[in-house]
């Protein structure tokens, strides 16, 4: 097991772990829900090899569950198997996996563009046929904001040029190691 720092991090991994040893995370939700990770709070969990290529990453970008404690069980699990653009993750491969997970502060919507920084601020778009992307802060190649809503549009499958009729909202992350 890599040497997790955060609280926030060694419950990802236990998730993870249980996950695929058992098909469930029931050892893992049946602990006490430390203070820490009570409050209700939306996160990503990201899975990135040791080369920093990406593995998986899932999350929410407004809470699902009572508690940050839940909401990182499942995006660590989601993230580990059921990212669809790659395999699931083995057991021997969880081992050798850097694990992070970021806590989103809730969005804000804005009509500036201006007021965005890519490595400061993460962003979401919608359109009004309510198709939406999002893309987390510190994206690493992500230097500005037009290629930050390039990237999102596509994602989103937002295809129109202009950024008429979208709605753009930002929000910082606090990251765990």
């Amino acid at each position: 097991m890599k040497n997790f720092k955060s609280l926030h991090t060694k419950t990802a991994y236990a998730a993870i772990k249980e996950y695929l040893q058992t098909g469930m995370t029931q050892n893992v939700e049946r602990q006490k829900i430390p203070e820490e990770l009570s409050e209700k709070a939306a996160c990503f969990v990201t899975l990135k090899t040791d080369t920093n290529n990406l593995r998986g990453c899932i999350g929410t970008i407004q809470p699902v569950y009572e508690n940050l404690y839940t909401e990182i069980i499942k995006n660590a699990v989601s993230s580990a198997v059921k990212d669809y653009r790659f395999e699931k993750v083995t057991p021997e491969e969880l081992e050798t996996l850097n694990i992070t997970v970021e806590v989103l502060y809730p969005p804000e919507k804005t009509d500036d563009i201006s007021v965005f920084n890519p490595k400061t601020y993460g962003m979401i778009i919608t359109d009004k046929h309510g198709r939406r992307g999002v893309l987390l802060p510190g994206i690493e190649g992500v230097d500005t904001v037009e290629e930050q809503i390039r990237i999102i549009k596509r994602k989103a499958g937002i295809t129109q040029k202009s950024n008429e009729g979208l709605t753009f909202y930002r929000f910082k992350t606090k990251k765990f190691y």
